[in-house]
Order: C-alpha cells, then structure tokens, then sequence
C-alpha cells in the first residue's frame, strides 16, 4: 500500500515540477513575444532586400532598435560568444555613438549570403547616409544559442567605417573591383 502511495506521490511530484517548468517556460517567452511587438510598434519599419532567415531578419531589426533606443548594454547582449564581454560592451557603445542618430530614421536592410546558418547584412541609414556592415551567425553548440550579431570592433574608427565592397544602395550595383 505504501509503494502505491509513493509512486502516486512521485508522479504527482514529477506531474507539478513539469507544470511549472512549462508555465515558466511560457512565460518567459510571453515576454520576448511582448518585448518585440512593443519594439516593432515603436520603432520604423525596416525595410529589406535580398533573402532573410526569420532569425536573421529579427535579430537585425533588434540591433536597429537597440542602437535608436541609445541601448548599447542591450545590444551587447545580442554578441556572439567569439569575443570577449569588454570587446562586445567596447564595440556596442561605438556602434550607438556612430549610429544611433540614423538608426531611429528609416533604414533600410540589404541581406547577402543564403542565411542558414550565417549572414551578412548591410544596413543603411537614410537620415545619416551612414552605412553599416553586420555578421551574422547562429550561436552556441550547433545553433543553440540563435542568432546573434559579431561584436568586435572596439576602435571606434573601424566601428564606424562604412563597408568597402557593399553596393551604395540598397539593391545597387557592387562596386568595381580594382585590380
């Protein structure tokens, strides 16, 4: 009679602990869902060329929101795990300094590679002209960690250096190459 007890005691036990981790779980991804139709509400719509993953395209909708919002800890935390946490936090705060001002105009997104598993995107700013290069890549063990954004351009210099090879539109010619 005792076994049967603690075997339903078990599974109730096992029952509840699984209850809460799922409840937890959805809150939890409740409030990423709420965070990014709030930032999607306040912020420009990007627009986009060429072909985005759905991971890649959120992620850089994100990166253009942090740098309007002027959210450089936030954007640090997009960073990929290759560099260090002072090199991500170093290149974060150039990124909003150089483009925070373009970032809450309109921007536009020119994807380029296929976008399984790493992209690079350029954005542009149409209230600034500036131009930006970000790479993309899914994160941790065979992807686990989602998309995140290469952080490592602590030199503000190379921080807001416009890409030498990107079109100057989006959508426009790549520019010749020289010999």
């Amino acid at each position: 009679m005792r076994r049967r007890h603690r075997a339903a005691a078990a599974t109730a036990v096992a029952a509840a602990v699984a209850a809460v981790g799922v409840a937890t779980w959805q809150l939890s991804t409740g409030r990423d869902e709420l965070r990014y139709a709030d930032d999607y509400a306040r912020h420009e719509p990007l627009r986009v060329v060429g072909y985005p993953s759905v991971g890649s395209l959120r992620l850089t909708q994100e990166v253009v929101w942090r740098l309007a919002d002027g959210s450089s800890g936030e954007l640090a935390d997009l960073a990929t795990s290759d560099g260090s946490a002072a090199e991500a936090k170093a290149t974060a705060a150039n990124w909003v300094r150089s483009f925070q001002q373009g970032a809450t105009g309109p921007v536009a997104a020119e994807f380029h590679d296929e976008g399984s598993v790493r992209q690079t995107v350029v954005l542009y700013f149409e209230r600034t002209g500036q131009v930006k290069q970000l790479n993309l890549r899914l994160d941790g063990n065979a992807g686990s960690d989602g998309w995140r954004v290469q952080l490592r351009e602590p030199d503000p210099k190379v921080a807001a250096a416009p890409p030498t090879w990107a079109p100057a539109t989006p959508g426009g010619p790549l520019p010749p190459t020289r010999p």
